[in-house]
């Protein structure tokens, strides 16, 4: 029996959310502390830290923005730009990158910034991917790890000390950047936030015929190496009061491009349209947490008044965990063939990630599906 949040629609079973006493969950409990914010004075905050790293002779750049030509990361840039700052965009290409993708990626290019782009060896990448679904359920697994371990490589070896960072996901702190007397980001803070669930990137040398050479951009830079630079991060969603949709319009009045419709299950057009794969990890998450993209979404826009709690309970009904055919007009088997896994695989897989005690189930004890693929959670509300 999943439990549900009393003001949103997310259930219990996302990791570190917790209910409080009232049926309230620790997400819109962190969101109503905002208008306790003040955000002028945050903002003045945010310029005496880019004042410390800005480079004011131009003999480097200022700092470096993880990008993916998504709608945050476009937001970022526009922000560091309108401050003053020289960024250095560096780009840990996605594991299937769509059209899409690769056009907000040229836009971004041509907000007038200096870019590099590090692509793994994809034959490697196919290989972590069919490892990470197997393994620990998460197909994204080498892109997530690449997001941070890349952009901090680069940092080590243009020697630009700052990494402006988007949205805090833990909605706590600015980032080791913030604090003048704690301004190293040491390993330890990296791997909090990298996603590795479990499976170590030192796990990975002897299987399937990869070397530890294979792995050099999912290797961070030694503790050795990050203090020489003094590599250090913050969160602009410390700083600024952070709204995806509110991104969205700032990056499309920069020619950031969406989708023509509403994303497979998803509420919106404006996210998620870099990678192929994107879909399978969302369903991976509905399978083992019994929640998707459409509840994050829901979410969200609940917390900020746009959205009723029904509205969304609604949406999330119709569009949360559909079997994932296809994404971003792609099919699952052609998604599929770079891993050398075919859709009966595949299924196997989604069956051994899913947690059987909040799906509906036949006589036999075996998941209900209908003709689509599509399971059935027990309960969407508390009711």
């Amino acid at each position: 029996m999943l439990h549900y949040c009393k003001r949103c629609v997310m259930p219990d079973t996302k990791p570190d959310l917790l209910l409080d006493d009232r049926g309230i969950c620790n997400a819109c409990r962190s969101y109503e502390k905002r208008t306790e914010v003040d955000w002028d004075v945050r903002g003045e905050e945010l310029l005496r830290v880019l004042e410390r790293y800005r480079r004011r002779d131009g003999s480097n750049w200022d700092c470096i923005v993880p990008v993916s030509g998504g709608k945050d990361s476009t937001y970022q840039v526009v922000r560091m730009l309108q401050l003053g700052l020289n960024p250095l965009c560096v780009t840990s290409t996605t594991c299937d990158l769509s059209a899409l993708g690769r056009r907000n990626i040229e836009n971004l290019k041509h907000l007038g910034v200096d870019y590099v782009e590090m692509s793994p060896n994809p034959r490697v990448r196919a290989k972590l991917n069919r490892i990470g679904l197997t393994q620990v359920g998460d197909i994204s697994w080498p892109e997530h790890v690449g997001i941070f371990t890349i952009p901090v490589r680069a940092a080590v070896q243009f020697n630009v000390p700052l990494i402006v960072w988007g949205e805090n996901s833990q909605n706590e702190y600015g980032g080791p950047a913030a604090v003048a007397d704690n301004n190293v980001l040491n390993r330890r803070w990296l791997e909090e936030f990298g996603g590795l669930l479990g499976l170590r990137v030192s796990d990975l040398v002897g299987i399937d015929g990869i070397e530890q050479r294979h792995l050099i951009p999912y290797i961070y830079p030694t503790d050795e190496e990050l203090a020489r630079v003094g590599v250090t991060g913050l969160f602009l969603g410390h700083y600024l009061p952070w709204d995806g949709l509110a991104n969205t319009l700032i990056a499309q009045a920069s020619g950031f491009n969406t989708y023509h419709k509403a994303v497979e299950g998803s509420l919106v057009n404006y996210e998620n349209l870099d990678n192929h794969q994107t879909g399978i990890h969302d369903y991976f998450k509905f399978l083992k947490f019994g929640f998707g993209r459409a509840t994050d979404l829901a979410c969200l826009h609940i917390r900020r008044g746009r959205l009723s709690r029904q509205d969304g309970l609604d949406a999330v009904r119709r569009l949360d965990g559909q079997f994932p055919w296809e994404y971003l007009g792609k099919s699952l088997q052609d998604i599929l063939a770079p891993l050398e896994m075919s859709v009966d695989e595949f299924v196997k897989v989604c069956d051994k990630f899913t947690n059987k005690k909040i799906f509906l189930r036949d006589g036999t004890g075996a998941l209900a599906k209908d003709s689509r693929g599509n399971l059935t959670k027990l309960n969407y509300d508390n009711a």
